[in-house]
């Protein structure tokens, strides 16, 4: 089983509810997705909206994974560079996978499918992640073909004494 990606579905209040609840999910198990176990629906939606918002100034596009009932499985956000220097990459942002789905290559394929995204936006040559330290995604994100180009020491502090490296990712597209 695959899942379907989709490039800037349209937002319905199926889908909102979809990638709140993934969104959710996601950071309880401990994902490292800008919140910290335990979260709730309504903590995560004021984010939420500030993404929709760049989504509707064309700041920010949204790649949406869906599983064979239709769920949203997985999503993440890809944001053009509003800097004049710095347009030809993009960011991604909140990569995420369900966790009912972790292990199954479904990370590599929203990887894949975001890239194959990021080539069809005119001009853009690489993209650019940040991850959070201390959980191994550098491990993951390099091997789907990202380069480590930076770090800075205990940038994220998960709790206090818990602080952690912020780690700069870059994926060429050439």
């Amino acid at each position: 089983m695959s899942l379907t990606f989709t490039l800037d579905p349209p937002v319905t209040p199926a889908l909102r509810d979809g990638i709140l609840d993934l969104w959710t999910d996601v950071s309880n198990a401990g994902g490292a997705v800008g919140f910290v176990a335990p979260v709730e629906r309504e903590t995560v939606r004021p984010e939420l909206v500030r993404h929709f918002v760049a989504m509707a100034e064309g700041r920010t596009r949204l790649l949406v994974g869906e599983d064979r009932e239709g769920r949203v499985a997985a999503a993440v956000f890809l944001t053009l560079n509003s800097h004049r220097l710095m347009t030809h990459w993009l960011w991604l942002y909140t990569v995420m996978v369900h966790p009912r789905h972790q292990g199954k290559g479904y990370g590599r394929d929203l990887l894949g499918a975001a890239a194959d995204a990021a080539r069809g936006i005119d001009g853009i040559e690489a993209i650019r992640l940040t991850c959070r330290g201390g959980l191994g995604l550098e491990r993951f994100y390099g091997s789907c073909g990202y380069k480590e180009v930076g770090r800075i020491p205990g940038a994220i502090r998960v709790a206090p004494g818990d602080d952690r490296d912020d780690v700069i990712m870059l994926l060429p597209l050439g």
